[in-house]
């Protein structure tokens, strides 16, 4: 199994446990707004959800240099592959700012975790984390990215605490995006093939289909048309 096949089916499993920690939780109460969005780009928002969303839009939490070492960060976590592509082609860094913006507990970790980055990779190797090599990345990440399931994680390194928000955020950020569900070739609902009750049971109640509805309805050529009717309620197509 792959280095990012591996990354993928462990994490999935894991799930959002480090934004739990962080305090990624409902407050348990429905607003009381109850007017609906309609507009297509924040359907199904409320008009104070879409009030918050544009304030936390105009805000910024990371400069291009903290962005740029996010999207470096978040490829080392989960490295691209094709068709699809990666973190980078799924706007993963905006997704972890913007959650970084709606969820203020984890500010803290976020930017003293990059920080951190800098400062290991400074001392280890002389260079910035986003200009290092990726083995050298990878030695880093080595260090921090297990954490003690003995110990709460609070408890723990700040190094450690980072790397494991991270992670978790990077995979919410990836298969949650368009092309991240692409990539798990998630299609959604999609109709079975049905072409009628079977011949015997049909013999067996003395029952037949009326040729012309067959023709209309178990064709799977036609699966796709939508049904038109007349004005007496008859099947056109």
């Amino acid at each position: 199994m792959d280095r990012r096949k591996s990354i993928q089916t462990i994490i999935l499993g894991a799930g959002a446990s480090a934004l739990a920690f962080h305090g990624c939780k409902t407050d348990g109460a429905l607003s009381k707004e109850t007017s609906i969005n309609t507009d297509e780009k924040y359907f199904g928002r409320t008009p104070a959800e879409l009030e918050r969303l544009e304030k936390l839009n105009t805000e910024e939490l990371f400069n291009a240099h903290e962005l740029d070492t996010l999207g470096v960060l978040s490829t080392v976590i989960l490295p691209p592959k094709e068709p699809h592509g990666g973190p980078l082609e799924a706007n993963v860094p905006e997704f972890i700012e913007f959650m970084g913006k709606d969820i203020p507990e984890l500010k803290p970790t976020l930017l003293g975790g990059l920080m951190w980055l800098d400062h290991k990779s400074n001392t280890d190797f002389g260079i910035e984390f986003k200009s290092a090599t990726l083995e050298q990345q990878k030695q880093i990440c080595d260090q921090i990215c297990w954490h003690d399931p003995e110990e709460p994680l609070d408890k723990q390194a700040l190094e450690i605490q980072f790397f494991a928000l991270m992670r978790n955020l990077t995979v919410c950020g990836y298969y949650t995006s368009k092309v991240g569900i692409a990539d798990l070739g998630y299609k959604g609902n999609m109709p079975n093939v049905w072409d009628g009750v079977p011949q015997d049971i049909l013999d067996q109640h003395g029952v037949a289909y009326d040729p012309e509805w067959i023709a209309k309805c178990v064709d799977q050529s036609k699966r796709g048309v939508i049904a038109e009717w007349d004005d007496n309620g008859n099947l056109l197509t």
